[in-house]
């Protein structure tokens, strides 16, 4: 689907704009948007309000043809709710329902006609965030999960080509949004993808070879380590999680470097389990399948990746992803082994299931060299965060003093102007006596309370050398079910967090 920006004023009526279908607003109190009020020489809108063929309540529509005065061929009505100034949800609602409705109608082309600039709520509601919305609305109505079918479902029919109406005034702040808009669903659709595909598919090795793709594209630096490599690097940590799989380990390593040469980079660090058993703790067979999502941490650093590269963004970024099968055999981790992490921290392994963490913490001590501006690491990491959170907020884990309280709320505010919010869940060294070991250093486990808790302040104890932050997308990555798929997220927190640091360090070099 494509999309533009065209610019109305006066020398550009919206009732002069020929185009399969036009895009305006109603409200349930019967008022008409600037936009449908230009549109209603003869009364029909009016009218249809009046009968209550269209009750103007967020994600109504009414399509409407051959309105007398008006050259587009089909005017689409859609309901915006009690208020002139537009609740978020209503508009989100409102932009759902109105690229529903564009996948029915005969024409190919629409121009939308939205009081963009009238969305009320929290700071950041602002034309860019209402393209954004418009556009992740419409890209995920047309998503299909079908690369594996041989028979695709049927593709999406109706408008290819949407324009976006926006004042001369609002033009420039418009195009960047668009821009933004595009890059991000791009991202996400890619996270999407790779999380998809079933374990058999996407291995250690197809992330590999998607990374380096990624970076032949958009000219990313990159780095594949291997089994000998990280074996040198003493990994053990890691590599006792690959013992049981046939699949070699992969451990990949992008960098954009957009920003200055001496400036230190973000860092974000993605749990790439392909697929996850549990290992000799083997999971219950029920909705097993699901564990391919396990490397949705992975796929959102990709995703990510693939947004940013997009917009050239002028900030060092730096990708780094530890991938491998988590896999029941002969030669795998058995529980009570003790293995030695790339730190010299030994770790009693007591349970194979919580293998995340195992992976995570050899990676988080390999970013010590990029001496990082801060660290993000992201993880389906444990279903204690579902049963805490829910699927509505990813779990942001960070440690309390004033560094770590900034990177949070920076984090937390990416979240909420992006729609895809997290929730901030203590790290408090009271919490580090659950992970005490008789016979190691620490134990992979803490038992069941507060288990998301202890899961983080596991990794913790391998990022003193810097700002760090944790997010646990356990309950956010996926759906389940009759909606079983990939969700994107936190692609959108990720990189609303990172264009808002290249903003920062922008104004820094002023």
């Amino acid at each position: 689907m494509d999309f533009s920006i065209k610019t109305l004023d006066a020398k550009t009526s919206v009732t002069a704009v020929k185009t399969g279908t036009l895009v305006v607003g109603v409200f349930e109190n019967r008022k008409l948007t600037p936009a449908a009020q230009a549109l209603d020489k003869m009364g029909a809108i009016a009218n249809a309000l009046k009968s209550g063929d269209i009750t103007g309540k967020p994600g109504s529509t009414l399509l409407l043809r051959g309105v007398t005065g008006v050259a587009a061929e089909r005017v689409l009505l859609v309901g915006l709710g009690a208020d002139e100034e537009i609740a978020e949800k209503s508009f989100s609602s409102a932009t759902q329902a109105a690229v529903r409705a564009l996948t029915t109608v005969g024409a190919n082309d629409a121009l939308v006609v939205l009081p963009l600039d009238k969305i009320k709520g929290r700071e950041g509601r602002d034309i860019a965030w209402a393209i954004r919305a418009l556009v992740l609305a419409a890209r995920d109505n047309n998503y299909r999960s079908d690369a594996m079918k041989s028979k695709k479902d049927p593709a999406p029919t109706g408008v290819k080509k949407i324009a976006i109406g926006v004042s001369a005034a609002a033009a420039a702040a418009a195009k960047t949004g668009l821009a933004e808009a595009v890059a991000l669903a791009n991202g996400m659709e890619l996270s999407k993808d790779l999380a998809n595909l079933p374990g058999n598919v996407c291995t250690p090795t197809y992330l590999a070879a998607t990374a380096k793709k990624l970076a032949k594209e958009y000219k990313l630096g990159v780095e594949v380590l291997d089994r000998k490599q990280l074996e040198a690097l003493k990994m053990g940590s890691f590599l006792s999680v690959t013992n049981g799989s046939d699949q070699p380990p992969k451990f990949i390593v992008l960098k954009h470097m957009g920003g200055k040469t001496k400036e230190a980079p973000i860092v974000l660090v993605g749990k790439g389990i392909t697929f996850d058993t549990g290992g000799i703790s083997l999971k219950p067979g029920a909705a097993m399948d699901e564990m391919k999502y396990d490397m949705c941490g992975a796929a959102s650093v990709l995703g990510t990746f693939r947004a940013i590269a997009e917009l050239q963004l002028k900030l060092n970024v730096i990708g780094v992803i530890p991938t491998c099968e988590n896999m029941p055999s002969g030669r795998a981790t058995k529980p009570g082994d003790i293995v030695t992490s790339m730190s010299g921290q030994t770790i009693e392994v007591l349970n194979t299931d919580a293998e995340g963490r195992l992976i995570l913490c050899d990676a988080l001590t390999y970013v010590e060299r990029f001496k990082p501006a801060a660290v993000v690491d992201i993880a389906t990491l444990t279903g204690a965060c579902v049963v805490a959170l829910g699927h509505h907020n990813s779990g942001l884990f960070t440690r309390e003093d004033d560094a770590h309280d900034q990177l949070a709320n920076e984090l937390l505010a990416a979240g909420k102007t992006s729609g895809d919010t997290a929730w901030r869940m203590p790290v408090q060294d009271v919490y580090q006596e659950q992970l005490k070991s008789n016979f190691a250093d620490i134990a992979n486990i803490g038992g069941q309370p507060a288990g998301s808790v202890t899961a983080a302040c596991f990794l913790e104890r391998f990022t003193k050398k810097y700002t760090w932050a944790h997010l646990d997308i356990a309950g956010t990555a996926w759906r389940g079910g009759a909606t079983k798929g990939a969700s994107g997220r936190p692609v959108p927190l990720l990189t609303t967090f990172l264009l808002n640091q290249a903003k920062k360090a922008h104004k820094a070099r002023a």
